[in-house]
């Protein structure tokens, strides 16, 4: 007689109050098999929350951390594979790089098979609503209230961004989302967070990635462009872009209203394009 538990085994990562889960299958030469599972969480034991694990099969929830009954019979009729799905749900509580190993067995007398699913609880990124052009207030207030933490195991808020350009939101990193949601609400020009999307899709790193990287200062820029110049000693006068040093982000013009036409190299920050060549 055998039994053989198949699926991805991989180890995933979940934020706080969201779910993850493994499909598997069961099979046996049995009609029926004992499954239970054990869960271990970590690195503190003692101190860890509370992992919620169940598994189900297609239709309902079979077997629960938070029932008595610690396993449960599951019936392979004419001996077909069995499917089957492990859910683990992060606690709201989880600290960062906490971690939960389940380890599902299924068994008929002394035959078995077992498989381990690990998850680990990784920071949210949250984006707030702010009052327009009030961003900077809201960053510093929310910042002040994240350096009142204790120690790092106290920390609830990791990272606050504003970036420029971005009118009227910011996006926080924190673990425990509630805690995060706690401190946010008596901040007079914060308004309310962005809800997760109809699938429960969060924002992410890679959402954002396009944030974290400084733009080139000659995006966008192209040699015949009209710009004007915003800064230095030809404040103001108007000029044509004749040649782009991507490297040093610098652009070489040639002021148009001169009585000799010389070439200027400013920085790319250092102008504003007012007409495109056509």
């Amino acid at each position: 007689m055998s039994i053989q538990i198949s699926g991805e085994t991989s180890i995933k990562k979940v934020t706080a109050g969201k779910k993850v889960e493994w499909p598997f299958t069961i099979s046996a030469d049995s009609d029926s098999v004992n499954v239970t599972f054990s869960v271990n969480a970590g690195p503190d034991a003692e101190d860890a929350p509370d992992w919620e694990v169940s598994l189900h099969d297609n239709t309902s929830e079979l077997l629960s951390n938070y029932i008595k009954d610690s396993s449960v019979t599951v019936k392979l009729p004419d001996g077909k594979p069995k499917e089957m799905k492990l859910v683990v749900e992060c606690p709201s509580g989880a600290r960062y790089e906490d971690f939960v190993n389940v380890e599902v067995t299924a068994s008929n007398g002394p035959d078995h098979d077992y498989k381990n699913f690990k998850a680990i609880a990784q920071q949210s990124i949250m984006v707030l609503k702010t009052q327009m052009d009030q961003e900077k207030s809201v960053v510093q207030d929310l910042y002040a209230k994240a350096n009142k933490a204790k120690n790092e195991n106290d920390k609830d808020i990791y990272a606050i961004l504003s970036p420029s350009g971005l009118r009227g939101y910011v996006f926080v990193e924190g673990m425990n989302t509630d805690r995060v949601r706690e401190k946010v609400r008596d901040i007079k020009k914060a308004r309310s967070f962005v809800e997760s999307d109809e699938e429960g899709k969060e924002t992410t790193i890679d959402d954002i990635s396009a944030y974290l990287t400084p733009v080139s200062a000659v995006v966008g820029i192209v040699e015949g462009d009209i710009v004007e110049l915003v800064n230095g000693p030809f404040k103001g006068e108007k000029a044509r872009v004749q040649q782009i040093d991507q490297s040093r982000e610098e652009i070489t013009v040639e002021l148009i209203e001169a009585m000799v036409p010389i070439p200027v190299t400013v920085k790319g920050d250092s102008v504003r394009v007012i007409e495109k060549e056509k």
